[in-house]
């Protein structure tokens, strides 16, 4: 029986598509969405409507949308980059890229780039570096910053990361438009329960009466606030049904909570490395859950051992079993950034994701082995699963 899925697949240079009627043959279409930088895209089952987002100091932040699968897009820009000034200012510049220079965009000077992207409810959000999160309510064409999150308290004493202090993960809540969860790097996990009128920070550690230092599953000790979870999340996940569990890879480990964030347990025992990007769930079983752990932060972040492996958890993170049939086993340096692994929604579930050396790898059964469906793409910053 067909089970048609496209990839979404955003680079360093442009968006690409990967499309398969079967999961095992692929086509490579692209790229799309001029050579900006794409952090992350997504698609509105319901429409076909497909996103994509990112940019830098040059072009600018902005969102492309697609209404036709795919094949050409429209740019709505939230701030104007270094290009947009020259052009005004250069005639000769402008006439050479072929730009006609209009009014600045609306939040040129305060946002360098989009990160994240969510459409739930009707509502289209995007997370952006500085950390701010901006709603659509007309699939795109205009956005409004979030005036709760712009105005939390103690704003000013947020970290950044080392890729700055963004906005990089957006969680709805598929059953409740009031509910959303969003992570920042290095301000930990925020939620609402009001559609986004207010919020608060949810990194608390289930074992708060913990004293001392706090040592993680790969023997690394930190020195830090025992009642809460590093605050440098790297990827969250929201798993199916109405319990609110999360699932989160973190700076210093893997973790869970049961309660929408309120208190999170450490599941990284039985891993490689507390290290790594990304994290995904499965779309009907809340307690299979995949990782790509990296060997570490100052060790190079590639997989331990020089060996790729993908991570699998069926009991929620209590246990971990190393799938690593059809990847390479040695010699293996590339990268998994935290938006690069995503699932489809077929029984059996598909899992994917991408490198920083340009490939990408596909299983169809759940992660038990792996295929490598593309290769000699640019870096590879997010990958997307929607429907074919």
């Amino acid at each position: 029986m067909p089970t048609p899925i496209t990839l979404l697949v955003g680079t360093t240079k442009g968006l690409f598509r990967l499309a398969s009627d079967d999961r095992t043959s692929w086509q490579v279409s692209g790229p799309y969405c001029g050579d900006w930088n794409i952090n992350h895209a997504c698609g509105d089952a319901g429409t076909g409507r497909l996103w994509a987002a990112g940019g830098g100091d040059w072009y600018g932040a902005g969102v492309w949308r697609s209404d036709d699968g795919g094949d050409s897009w429209t740019l709505t820009k939230l701030a104007d980059g270094e290009m947009d000034d020259w052009a005004r200012n250069d005639p000769d510049f402008a006439a050479m890229i072929g730009a006609t220079p209009g009014d600045p965009a609306p939040f040129s000077g305060e946002v360098g780039a989009v990160w994240s992207l969510s459409h739930a409810h009707g509502v289209l959000r995007v997370g952006t570096k500085p950390a701010q999160l901006f709603e659509s309510r007309d699939g795109g064409e205009t956005f409004e910053l979030n005036a709760a999150l712009a105005g939390f308290p103690e704003r000013d004493s947020w970290n950044p990361g080392v890729a700055g202090l963004t906005l990089h993960t957006i969680v709805p809540d598929p059953d409740n438009a009031d509910k959303l969860w969003l992570g920042i790097s290095a301000a930990g996990v925020f939620a609402t329960e009001d559609a986004g009128a207010s919020w608060e920070r949810r990194n608390r550690r289930s074992n708060i009466g913990a004293a001392g230092s706090h040592s993680h599953a790969d023997g690394t000790v930190h020195e830090e606030a025992q009642s809460e979870v590093g605050h440098c999340v790297h990827n969250m996940v929201r798993a199916p049904g109405g319990a609110d569990l999360l699932y989160q890879q973190n700076h210093q480990g893997v973790w869970r909570s049961r309660d929408g964030g309120r208190s999170w347990d450490e599941i990284s025992h039985g891993l490689p490395s507390t290290f790594g990007f990304p994290i995904a769930v499965h779309p009907r079983a809340a307690d299979t859950v995949w990782t790509l752990p990296l060997n570490g932060d100052m060790a190079g972040r590639f997989p331990p051992g020089a060996s790729a492996a993908v991570w699998k958890s069926t009991d929620g993170g209590d246990s971990w079993e190393k799938k690593q049939a059809g990847l390479p086993e040695e010699n293996c340096f590339f990268t998994v950034l935290r938006q690069a692994m995503s699932t489809d929604a077929h029984d059996p579930a598909g899992v994917y994701f991408g490198t920083n050396s340009g490939s990408v790898f596909a299983s169809r059964d759940e992660g038990e082995s792996w295929q490598e469906v593309a290769r000699h793409l640019p870096t590879v910053l997010c990958v997307e699963a929607v429907a074919g």
